[in-house]
């Protein structure tokens, strides 16, 4: 007999994939969005309330609050917890269904356990391509609109955009000071570059109230100091006018590191990066934490799923409630070992890269041991 057009038509949009696949895929999808809108609406609720008292101070227009605040802090937010909320999901329906006994009417029709975990993993994939966009090119685009919000009508974050001192490396040895920098005025109230030789200071050039021109990125002011220092720790100074200088520094890299990296989509990350290996940049490690974290995470998504499902898919005494505790349990541990793990690379203690993604090869044995300890 003949198929329809219309049962052809639809099992082409799903190549290979069966009722029951279709089934998990959108419980799995359902309840991860439902769990995300529930969360959302709460946060943003408390943080309106929290900052009801400063919109209205400075009578910030409902457009701007909606649409350059909330629209755009909302997709950062969905990114941050997205493992949290992957594994409450797997955890919440896959053990509903083996507390339904349907995952045990799965197994004893002849379904192994890895053709199980064909919908899931598909499930999964869909939400860290979605993760792994979020993190490289819309998550950077929308902190720039939200960065922005809060230094303009937040008053506690005015003056926290620019530290009061300012220390960057700009080339091997080399050093630049800048202290009371002024994003409105372009300028600072001190500015030094310092050269090195062997950790012993050879040159300096001081100038105070100088001015940055963002066109040519040259820093200008009207008098300077010129101190060198020879073998014996002699100094001789000189003074000059109408300091012109062009150094390999932009006005961009005044500003906290940990905001201007979180504005920087992946080809602008990569391109930092590189920038400041070339200069010796002490801050490389905190720039390499960052690129790798916008992997490391979306990576995480399937090692959770994993785990979720062979620790669910168990019919116990406990029901849900026990799957549910024991998941959010691990879930938590996975996301201070990210946290504990990052700050160590930063530190230097061992290589970025091993740093970043141990969190991630730990919950790899985990999920190994549950998936063969879990029902087939």
């Amino acid at each position: 007999m003949s198929e329809t057009p219309i049962y052809r038509r639809r099992r082409s949009l799903w190549p290979g994939v069966k009722i029951l696949d279709r089934y998990i895929i959108g419980k799995f999808l359902g309840t991860y969005i439902f769990a995300i809108a529930m969360i959302i609406v709460v946060v943003v609720i408390f943080d309106y309330v929290e900052k009801l008292d400063t919109f209205t101070e400075m009578h910030v227009p409902i457009s701007e609050i909606l649409f350059d605040y909330y629209l755009n802090f909302i997709p950062f937010f969905i990114n941050q917890f997205s493992a949290l909320f992957t594994f409450i999901a797997v955890i919440f329906f896959t053990s509903k269904m083996a507390y339904q006994t349907e995952i045990v009417a799965m197994l004893s029709s002849g379904m192994s356990f890895r053709r199980l975990m064909w919908p899931y993993f598909l499930g999964a994939s869909i939400i860290a391509a979605l993760s792994l966009m979020l993190n490289l090119w819309l998550i950077p685009v929308s902190q720039r609109d939200c960065v922005e919000f809060e230094i303009k009508y937040i008053k506690n974050r005015k003056s926290d955009q620019f530290d009061r001192h300012i220390y960057r490396q700009i080339e091997p040895g080399t050093f630049a000071y800048v202290r009371g920098y002024s994003k409105a005025n372009k300028s600072a109230g001190f500015f030094a570059i310092e050269q090195y030789d062997h950790n012993s200071i050879r040159r300096t050039l001081e100038a105070s109230d100088v001015k940055f021109d963002p066109e040519t990125n040259r820093w200008r002011a009207q008098r300077y100091t010129e101190r060198v220092f020879d073998d014996d720790g002699n100094e001789t100074f000189t003074q000059y006018r109408n300091l012109d200088t062009l150094i390999n520094l932009n006005v961009s890299e005044l500003g906290r590191l940990n905001e201007l990296l979180k504005t920087m989509n992946i080809v602008e990350l990569n391109r930092f990066m590189a920038q400041q290996r070339e200069k010796g940049s002490d801050s490389i490690r905190q720039i390499e934490v960052e690129h790798h974290n916008r992997y490391a995470g979306p990576a995480g998504t399937f090692i959770l799923t994993l785990i979720g499902v062979s620790l669910s898919s168990r019919k116990v005494r406990g029901g849900t409630g026990l799957h549910i505790g024991i998941g959010i349990a691990l879930c938590f541990s996975y996301i201070m070992l990210t946290r504990v793990f990052g700050e160590i690379a930063k530190g230097g203690s061992m290589p970025t890269l091993l740093a970043v993604w141990i969190p991630n090869i730990v919950y790899i044995f985990i999920a190994v041991y549950l998936y063969r300890k879990a029902p087939k």
